[in-house]
């Protein structure tokens, strides 16, 4: 009986350890830009980080008018914090969107 025990033991710690993960999944955000000016910078970064990730749009810009999909791939929770800076430099600031759910339209009434 010991031994049978002894055996299982791996095997349940290997099963505790991938329970207490969250699984990773994809997500992704439709942006709009509807403000009257061209967006320079996108920042996507998960609610709880600490501080912004890289530019989504790279090279890109988003002018007024257009929208993107901005795919964000292996992420444990489908909440982030988005801000876009338009070519004045002014920011727009989405706090705990949930992606799964809400996409952005972004309007000068959204300017931080």
């Amino acid at each position: 009986m010991t031994s049978i025990r002894t055996a299982a033991l791996p095997f349940l710690l290997l099963l505790a350890l991938l329970a207490g993960r969250a699984e990773a999944a994809d997500y992704y955000v439709d942006i709009t830009n509807d403000t009257g000016y061209t967006v320079m910078f996108v920042y996507v970064s998960p609610a709880d980080a600490q501080s912004w990730e890289e530019d989504v749009l790279g090279a890109d810009i988003l002018p007024h008018g257009e929208g993107r999909r901005v795919w964000l791939r292996n992420y444990n929770s489908p909440i982030f914090d988005i801000r876009l800076v338009d070519e004045d430099g002014d920011t727009y600031t989405f706090w705990d969107v949930d992606v799964s759910r809400r996409d952005l339209v972004v309007t000068l009434d959204d300017i931080d």
